[in-house]
């Protein structure tokens, strides 16, 4: 996507450059998590869970938020080692409020 087109594009307020995945076979490795996400833009950082309940998950941080969108839009069910990913856009939990 161009830069014009961008600045146009209006994006959903849920949208940002932190992805979390699911469902990732277990085997997986980091590089091959950078060789699929990385085709959709540079990616800051992929942290992949090891054990317990974050095993078969990661979190993956794109530089810009369109190429995000994009990893997000194309790999959301995309088959890697028979299971279909789920590819989510990580929610910021807030802080709930002093006094109430």
């Amino acid at each position: 996507m161009n830069i014009r087109k961008r600045a146009n594009t209006k994006l959903r307020p849920e949208v940002n450059r932190i992805i979390f995945v699911r469902n990732l076979p277990f085997k997986t490795t980091s590089e091959e998590l950078f060789e699929i996400f990385g085709r959709y833009g540079p990616i800051r950082q992929i942290r992949k869970g090891v054990a317990g309940k974050t095993k078969g998950t990661a979190f993956v941080v794109y530089e810009d938020i369109y190429d995000a969108k994009n990893a997000v839009d194309h790999l959301s069910g995309f088959n890697v080692g028979g299971k279909y990913l789920t590819c989510l856009y990580y929610k910021h939990k807030t802080q709930p409020k002093a006094g109430i």
